[in-house]
């Protein structure tokens, strides 16, 4: 009996994967676990190993086709063996989408526009977004029958924007109108185009930007190099664990910043797993430390050098490249001050399903200033750029944690108990 060659889950948010490139043809011998595919998805590139000896007896889809996971791809049986019959068990997912969200037979009802005040949040399934956007519907007047006030899908279906007198809609453009992004691009790079156009039409994104002094915190590490003869160019005592230690203990301290949302549920996390994004020649991968908050500082900082270069040479293992509760990218290099660090820092929001909050970091940065004596002198300051999405949090809470975070890094013998 021919076996089907699916479409893998690398890891809890993938959805779907591109096929990059078929390493063999329709009636080329294989052998169990040799690579038949190239595949990519937003976090990775990998290969797809055939799950039988055999021969290759059918190709599903072919190179640059964006596929579902568990979607079956191709078939490797017995030379002469008939596939074409057992195809049907995989279409049979379709009709769940109709068993979770039925729609009535009878004619849909109407609804009209209604009236919001300026700067009411609008509550909105992913699903009714989507499909508002399409159609070039100004979500502020349609009225949504959900929990709390919440549009969904029937409610876009539903409304008629020839009700409204007084309200044009300007055309979208072509790409905006059909959701697809990245055109011309390709692999990775597609993904990340498509996922970043997406969160912006998704989320209510808004970011904070504070500094940091350094002077109390590289003084300490000096005096920890001193005392326990540790090095602080390999990673363990570095500025980037510190600051993530600094961030694991604000976590605690303002636990509602430790969440997940996306898909209409949004989820606060016991443990805190720390996604460190991580930047690749084709584009950003963002390695998960797990329970990141329970590690020591020297720990702590060989976790962070180890995963990302696993992430680098693409050994990480599948289940490292999700579940983080909240995201740091450090874009601490040459000439990056706090501009092109919130800029950059967008491209972690290719994973919107995952996180909420994402802490930027840009280049070390001095500048003068008076002491406690009232002299003049020279100071190191660290730039901090906190993004996060207004739709589940406010603004007093989120500017209160980065100033914890920033209070550790002054304070930073807190770090230690």
């Amino acid at each position: 009996m021919a076996t089907e060659i699916l479409m893998p889950k690398l890891g809890l948010t993938m959805t779907e994967g591109l096929i990059q490139k078929w390493l063999v043809q329709v009636g080329d011998t294989v052998t169990s676990g040799q690579p038949l595919l190239e595949i990519s998805s937003e976090k990775l590139t990998s290969e797809v190993e055939s799950p039988a000896s055999g021969v290759v007896l059918d190709i599903v889809h072919g190179e640059g086709a964006t596929v579902k996971c568990k979607e079956v791809v191709g078939w490797v049986g017995q030379e002469g063996e008939n596939v074409g019959t057992q195809e049907a068990p995989a279409q049979e997912e379709a009709p769940t989408e109709v068993a979770k969200d039925p729609t009535p037979s009878s004619p849909k009802s109407t609804t009209a526009p209604v009236a919001r005040t300026s700067g009411e949040r609008i509550f909105i399934t992913p699903v009714a977004r989507k499909m508002a956007t399409e159609k070039g519907y100004d979500i502020s007047l349609i009225k949504g029958t959900g929990g709390n006030g919440r549009i969904t899908r029937r409610d876009v279906e539903s409304y008629q924007p020839s009700l409204v007198a007084d309200k044009v809609v300007e055309p979208l453009t072509q790409a905006m109108a059909t959701g697809q992004y990245g055109e011309g691009l390709e692999g990775m790079r597609k993904i990340i185009a498509e996922r970043m156009m997406n969160s912006l039409h998704s989320s209510a994104q808004v970011t904070l930007h504070r500094k940091a002094d350094l002077t109390e915190l590289l003084k300490f590490r000096k005096e920890l190099k001193a005392k326990v003869h540790t090095p602080l160019e390999n990673g363990e005592l570095g500025i980037t664990t510190l600051l993530t230690k600094a961030v694991t203990k604000a976590l605690r301290d303002f636990p509602a910043l430790n969440a997940w949302y996306g898909g209409g549920i949004h989820q606060i996390h016991e443990r805190i797993h720390i996604g460190m994004a991580t930047a690749l020649d084709d584009g950003l991968v963002v390695p998960v430390i797990q329970d990141a908050d329970r590690m020591t500082l020297a720990d702590l900082g060989q976790s962070i050098k180890t995963l990302a270069n696993q992430a680098r040479k693409g050994t990480l293992a599948s289940d490292l490249y999700s579940g983080s509760t909240f995201s740091i990218t450090n874009l601490g290099g040459p000439g990056v001050g706090l501009t092109k660090a919130a800029w950059l820092q967008k491209q972690l929001e290719i994973y919107p399903e995952e996180k909420f909050v994402v802490l930027g970091v840009g280049a070390t940065q001095q500048a003068l200033a008076f002491n406690e004596e009232g002299e003049v002198v020279q100071k190191d300051y660290l730039p901090l750029s906190l993004s996060f999405d207004h739709q589940v949090i406010d603004g007093l809470p989120a500017a209160e944690f980065l100033a914890r975070v920033v209070s550790y890094l002054e304070d930073p013998y807190l770090l230690i108990f």
